[in-house]
């Protein structure tokens, strides 16, 4: 056939349904989506909150910062945003890093990167939520 790979074995309505081997595009698609939304209106609160903050005394600005609503927003901007950065420098790496070994260690940075970032914040916050 023509556009066919020899060894491919896939069926016609395989190739019509587009079903690849990972099956999970559009989860990530998705994913990438939903995590964009959410970041909209948590970054909105986010905005709330640091102009709340302005003007305030350091001890003003710690006690806004410690409550409970504010520092589970900030959590939730935190984890959503971290998520987000990991999907989509996933897809780019997946889609333009040929190599095989350096995708790999493209892909062990990003996820090492993104956690990193992510706990070094939520551990931030729940310090000065906890006030320890």
């Amino acid at each position: 056939m023509i556009g066919q790979h020899p060894n491919e074995m896939r069926t016609p309505m395989r190739r019509v349904r587009g079903l690849g081997p990972a099956h999970t595009g559009t989860g990530h698609f998705w994913h990438q989506r939903v995590t964009s939304a959410a970041g909209v209106l948590l970054s909105i609160a986010l905005i709330v909150i640091a102009i709340a903050l302005l003007g305030r005394s350091h001890a003003a600005a710690v006690q806004i910062l410690a409550s409970p609503l504010v520092a589970i927003l900030m959590l939730l901007f935190i984890v959503n945003s971290a998520y987000h950065m990991w999907i989509g420098m996933q897809e780019i790496i997946l889609d333009y890093v040929h190599e095989d070994k350096a995708k790999l260690f493209s892909l062990l940075a990003n996820t090492f990167f993104c956690f990193a970032v992510a706990f070094a914040s939520a551990f931030a916050i729940l310090k000065l939520s906890f006030g320890v």
